[in-house]
């Protein structure tokens, strides 16, 4: 289907259309629903969607991991760490219950997973379990990514880091 096609099947004009691609331009709802529902799907999605977002605890799982989405991959140890601290300071099991973003890169979905039962086993809680449906990665990821580094985080890794193919050193998680 053409732009013109969907715009004339969503009832907003062509011009409209164009402008809900771009970044930065202010869309409303019903617009972006009148699309969604011009391409088979459930326009009211969106605003529970919307909705869901919006009311996302700060520092939770879907929103660090989010920013980190956002933010791009070298900028997963600032926004893990701020969960990591959110998560100590506070014991909230909100912040825990819902996975990671689905486009998350698999190295982080499977680091979000260790260290959320790492923080779970610190806080004698029980992991979510969107935590055992996280498969180990298919090549090993030493984190530190420090070549001389790699022998010490094969031997100090904890193992629910281990078993995902992670490899940490035993200060990962410390905070100075």
């Amino acid at each position: 289907m053409t732009q013109r096609e969907l715009a004339a099947r969503a009832a907003i004009s062509f011009k409209g259309l164009q402008l809900l691609e771009r970044s930065g331009h202010n869309w409303r709802i019903g617009t972006v629903e009148r699309v969604a529902e011009a391409l088979g799907m459930p326009g009211q999605g969106v605003e529970v969607a919307v909705t869901h977002f919006l009311r996302m605890p700060v520092d939770s799982m879907p929103d660090v991991s989010l920013r980190i989405l956002l933010d791009g991959f070298d900028s997963w140890k600032t926004h893990l760490f701020d969960f990591v601290d959110a998560f100590r300071s506070t014991r909230n099991a909100d912040l825990i219950q819902e996975a990671p973003v689905v486009d998350l890169d698999m190295r982080l979905r499977a680091l979000c997973a260790s260290v959320t039962e790492a923080l779970c086993r610190e806080a004698n809680m029980k992991p979510p379990a969107w935590c055992a449906g996280v498969p180990a990665l298919d090549a090993p990821w030493f984190v530190s990514g420090v070549e001389n580094l790699k022998a010490m985080a094969l031997v100090e890794s904890p193992a629910w880091f281990r078993a995902r193919g992670l490899f940490v050193l035993g200060n990962f998680l410390a905070r100075a």
